[in-house]
């Protein structure tokens, strides 16, 4: 049976699910959950995750969410996936696993905070909360030093490696996501302090082409739309 993935490529979990997939020759069903039109919330989807979030897999009679849980259930699952996804040797492993445990109360939390603050909330008609954003900013600054200065500090990749883990396609995904949704005076802000970080996402990109182009196409085109907007809504042009 055909594994499915319930996903929607604007979700940078969802994202790194899909490259994973597609790097490793993993058969699958993609079935798209538009987020932004909120179909992770009807009740057909409830049932496949009481958790309202993307992504899902369902294997067989076997439905698992989270991101990480995901992609280490498939690195354990399918023979072909190549060991340095999901290191087979125990301290390796638990490096890897140290970076996933880290990733979620820093570098997602920063990153979604200014997205939402920054993009999302203005959008929407919000109006700006310049407490908020500060935080949110604060957070996701603190995440980069550590990710430039401590985990790419002994490699091209993550906890010092020489090929991608499971652990570079999640982060990265989130760096992508600012890359994309920012203003470029505030994305340049931002990331480019943090060298080691953009040749990172450089290098992880050409170890996993031509699939994250593809994979992250949608998030190009959707990225352009709202600068574009938020632009129009400022006064201002890109």
């Amino acid at each position: 049976m055909t594994l499915k993935v319930y996903c929607d490529r604007m979700s940078q979990p969802s994202r790194a699910i899909l490259i994973f997939c597609k790097m490793n020759g993993i058969d699958f069903e993609e079935i798209t959950i538009n987020i932004l039109k909120g179909e992770q919330n009807t009740p057909e989807y409830k049932v496949i995750n009481p958790m309202c979030q993307v992504p899902t897999i369902v294997d067989g009679d076997f439905t698992l969410f989270e991101s990480h849980a995901i992609l280490i259930y498939l690195s354990c699952k399918y023979p072909g996936v190549a060991s340095h996804w999901y290191p087979s040797d125990l301290v390796e492993r638990a490096k890897v696993h140290s970076v996933l445990d880290w990733h979620h109360a820093n570098l997602r939390r920063g990153s979604v905070g200014v997205i939402i603050n920054n993009v999302m909330l203005p959008l929407n008609g919000v109006p700006l909360n310049p407490q908020a954003a500060e935080e949110a900013e604060k957070t996701l600054e603190k995440a980069l030093t550590v990710l430039e200065t401590f985990w790419l500090k002994d490699g091209p990749f993550l906890v010092g490696r020489s090929e991608p883990s499971i652990a570079d396609l999640n982060l990265v995904s989130e760096v992508m996501e600012l890359d994309q949704l920012l203003s470029k005076g505030l994305r340049d802000r931002i990331l480019s302090p943090y060298k080691k970080v953009l040749q990172w996402v450089e290098d992880t990109k050409s170890a996993t082409a031509p699939h994250f182009e593809e994979i992250h196409g949608v998030l190009f085109k959707t990225g352009k739309e709202f600068r574009e907007r938020l632009a129009s809504q400022s006064g201002k042009n890109e």
